[in-house]
């Protein structure tokens, strides 16, 4: 039997003659691999490879009824932080088989509903969809109109039935600027990213929760949830605070960059904060202090969630809410 260099087209028989196994082993290998021991797995799988086996399908789902294709709609395919949760989805349910296709719609809901329905004409079992903003009624209405089984991720509808997996947002941001007021912060700039995105929302929720009616000067700009935002924002201040809370580490970095380009020095003349904890967040110079949250644990959840959905079990949380963790380094001075 040649392998996957020669002349001979492989096919399910032939990896099943290789490996030793019966054809309905290789099947259970490639359609549902937890029912199959690992021993058995990894000689299949080395069949397949060495062969060069290609499942089909097309042919696949029409005899099973099954695609196995997941669909994930982000709102930006440049945020490391989406770029994780992906990872944490993925890592649950490839190992059950599934394959994904990744949309991101840049922020616009009408894009949104658009790869939506694309994703639906591509016969997708199941979506993980982070949504790019407060309201989407073309959405909604599609959602409610199929069998579509969905997870939102990181940030949801509300009054949707659709089942959520996030974080504390506005606990995570209560409990930082908490951390500045206790450490003599008087004035506060928040820097929102989307104005709608309800994870926007919940953390700057946490910020007025924080700074109201503790004689703090606070004022707060909305943006975007990106470094090019937190640089804008903070160009335009007409006073620099004592303290700046970025809506996530992107938008927090990026107002370090700027008040160093406008002659500030960071903690020493401005405390700079973020939320998200992204792995560059303790590598930038100071490295920054911010808020943790256990984005790859929120996409694998998600991922679990949705995989119960399609095996028509129980899930036992409708939202499940992940908590949050201030991780203190160097961008926070006291002003005591």
């Amino acid at each position: 039997m040649e392998n996957k260099n020669g002349n001979i087209t492989s096919n399910i028989k032939s990896v099943a003659k290789l490996a030793g196994v019966s054809i309905s082993t290789v099947s259970r290998v490639i359609n549902n691999p937890d029912s199959v021991s690992e021993k058995l797995r990894s000689k299949v799988k080395h069949a397949i490879e060495y062969l060069g086996y290609h499942p089909n399908q097309i042919a696949r789902s029409l005899r099973t009824g099954s695609t196995k294709l997941i669909g994930f709609i982000i709102p930006d395919i440049t945020n490391p932080a989406f770029l994780l949760m992906i990872k944490g989805a993925e890592d649950f349910l490839k190992r059950r088989g599934y394959t994904f296709i990744v949309c991101g719609t840049d922020h616009n809901t009408r894009e949104e509903t658009k790869l939506l329905r694309t994703l639906l004409s591509q016969n997708v079992e199941g979506m993980i969809v982070t949504c790019s903003g407060g309201q989407n009624s073309d959405f909604s209405k599609t959602v409610e109109s199929t069998n579509i089984k969905m997870v939102f991720m990181d940030r949801r509808y509300e009054n949707s039935k659709v089942p959520y997996v996030g974080v504390d947002n506005a606990g995570g941001v209560k409990k930082i600027t908490d951390h500045l007021i206790e450490t003599g912060h008087k004035s506060i700039i928040y820097l929102s990213g989307e104005r709608n995105t309800s994870s926007a929302r919940e953390r700057l929720r946490g910020f007025i929760d924080s700074v109201r009616n503790r004689g703090i000067d606070f004022q707060v700009f909305y943006g975007r949830f990106t470094f090019e935002s937190g640089y804008d924002l903070t160009k335009r201040l007409k006073k620099i605070p004592d303290a700046i809370v970025g809506g996530n580490d992107l938008v927090a970095l990026g107002a370090i960059e700027a008040l160093s380009q406008m002659g500030y020095c960071v903690p020493h003349d401005v405390s700079v904060v973020g939320f998200d904890d992204m792995f560059y967040s303790k590598y930038s110079r100071p490295p920054l202090t911010t808020v943790r949250q256990p984005i790859y644990e929120m996409g694998y959840m998600a991922g679990k969630i949705l995989w119960q959905l399609l095996n028509g079990k129980h899930v036992k949380k409708h939202d499940v809410i992940l908590q949050t963790e201030v991780i203190l380094r160097e961008t926070v001075k006291s002003r005591i």
